[in-house]
């Protein structure tokens, strides 16, 4: 099942006849599906840990140095590493005005573009996001909290879910090209 706009749902569910492009968009694909399946498992105890803390709070008095960063970190990390699933259903956020308005043709352009527009700005963001989660693992940066856990692995599963994302948009970029020189 995709929820994308009726005009991307081919894009979102489309196979490359290019050998090389197809097993690495299977790849991706076992790849995400395995992270969705631990992104699930965290959502989980994000909310077990929350629900604890409420609980020892309103009934024990305890402070609860670890409870709000652990369930930040758990959230954290399933949003960023599940951003590649999302985006092989096409699921983000999308205009569906124009995809009623614009023929097959201008559909498959406006894809392709917003397609490199999103890679580039992605890249962007995952350079940055490794850099980030390199200085936080070379200077041994923790948080400002009691607990102090390091930074590096909120940082670094930030840097791990765009790289996902990005090699995810460029299979999407890749499928129809590979297909259009197959042809």
């Amino acid at each position: 099942m995709s929820h994308a706009p009726p005009g991307d749902r081919h894009d979102a569910e489309a196979s490359a006849d290019h050998p090389v492009v197809a097993a690495a968009q299977r790849a991706l694909d076992l790849c995400n599906i395995v992270i969705v399946a631990f992104a699930a498992l965290a959502l989980v105890a994000a909310c077990m840990i929350l629900s604890y803390s409420v609980l020892s709070r309103a009934l024990f008095h305890s402070a609860n140095y670890w409870q709000d960063e652990a369930a930040v970190f758990l959230l954290v990390g399933a949003t960023f590493m599940t951003a590649a699933y999302v985006q092989g259903q096409r699921g983000h956020i999308g205009i569906e005005a124009f995809v009623g308005l614009l023929s097959p043709l201008a559909n498959r352009i406006r894809l392709f573009l917003v397609d490199v527009a999103s890679v580039l700005f992605c890249g962007f963001f995952t350079w940055k996001s490794w850099t980030l989660a390199h200085e936080a693992w070379v200077d041994g940066q923790v948080s400002n909290s009691m607990w102090s856990p390091p930074l590096a692995i909120p940082y670094g599963l930030m840097a791990a879910g765009m790289t996902l994302l990005c090699a995810q948009i460029l299979l999407q970029i890749a499928i129809p090209l590979s297909n259009a020189v197959r042809r």
